[in-house]
């Protein structure tokens, strides 16, 4: 019963906000500014010369839920960052609306999935979810250390809210981190993201 309603909330998250932005592949990735949950602003150039991974999150998501509880999104969080990769996770939804959170809420929510990225993000404006053009959570960039957007989409292959499908899915982030790390070009640069629509404003 549980599984078939999770299915069922799943599936009604799946509608996707248009995309507000047209970032390519190969061309500089927009620079922002945003407050992170400890108070402290950070932008996209203060890490030139470092591979960046930005994440949509949204607590409240099925999706991004299976990502976390199954510690897929944590694990690769700790992974990339111990290797050297900045993993800058936003949230771009509004005030009042699903998965918004305050300082404290975020702080919470990564102790309690033992995530680690380098910082939380609030875009609460909107402002970087509308330039890079993120429809869901979660919703993966990766950008290399002259600023250049190198892979956007999906963060796997397989479009569900099923654990079970982690052990057969293409993880796109680590698979395009280990390309650029070995000088290779990302075999797979674009996928199609899936999970719920971004909160916006507007």
């Amino acid at each position: 019963m549980r599984t078939s309603i999770l299915s069922l909330t799943a599936a009604l998250c799946l509608a996707a906000a248009p995309a507000f932005a047209n970032v390519e592949i190969g061309k500089p990735a927009p620079d922002f500014s945003a407050t992170d949950a400890q108070g402290k602003t950070q932008t996209l150039s203060q890490y030139q010369g470092k591979t960046v991974v930005l994440e949509w999150n949204n607590p409240g998501c099925p999706f991004v839920q299976k990502h976390y509880s199954s510690g897929n999104i944590p694990g690769q969080q700790s992974a990339a960052v111990a290797d050297g990769v900045v993993w800058l996770t936003i949230n771009s939804g509004a005030a009042g609306k699903q998965g918004h959170l305050d300082a404290k809420g975020a702080q919470d929510f990564l102790a309690q999935f033992h995530a680690a990225p380098t910082a939380y993000l609030f875009d609460g404006d909107g402002k970087i979810g509308h330039a890079y053009g993120a429809k869901t959570t979660p919703h993966l960039y990766v950008i290399d250390g002259s600023g250049t957007l190198r892979y956007m989409g999906g963060i796997d292959s397989i479009p569900s809210a099923d654990k079970e499908d982690l052990a057969k899915a293409t993880q796109y982030v680590p698979q395009a981190l280990a390309e650029l790390k070995a000088g290779k070009p990302v075999s797979v640069p674009t996928s199609e993201p899936y999970g719920c629509s971004v909160k916006y404003g507007s």
